[in-house]
This record gives C-alpha cells, structure tokens and sequence, in this order.
C-alpha cells in the first residue's frame, strides 16, 4: 500500500489571498501587499521572541555569551 500525500483544505490565509486575486488586483499591488504581510508576520515573530525573552530572563549578556559561543 503506498502512503499518499493528503492535503487539508486550503488555509483561512489561502482563502483570502484568492479573494483578492479573484478581484483583479493590479501586478503593483501585489509588491505591495507582499510586503505588508511581511512587515505583519514580523511584528508577531518579534513579539513572541520578546515574550519569551522576559519569561526566561533573558539579557544583554545571555545574547553576548551566545555570540561568543559559551
């Protein structure tokens, strides 16, 4: 029996993305729209990083040690 790759359902994301690409967005949009999704996806990554930062106590001197590979 050979094992098949099932995929879900495409994503709330991917659903959304084809909404706006259904409404003919033009081709300098979508640089754009890249960009800020981007720009999202980080600001949350930098928040999460910052939360687990203060919850192990993190410091200046833990990311010095790190860089010097102790």
């Amino acid at each position: 029996m050979s094992s098949r790759n099932i995929q879900p359902p495409l994503s709330n994301m991917q659903m959304e993305l084809l909404k706006l690409y259904a409404a003919g967005v033009p081709d300098e949009y979508l640089a754009e729209i890249k960009e800020m999704i981007a720009r999202y996806l980080l600001t949350k990554a930098t928040h999460e990083a910052g939360k687990v930062w203060q919850e192990k106590n993190y410091s200046d001197a833990t990311a010095d040690k790190w860089v010097k590979g102790d």
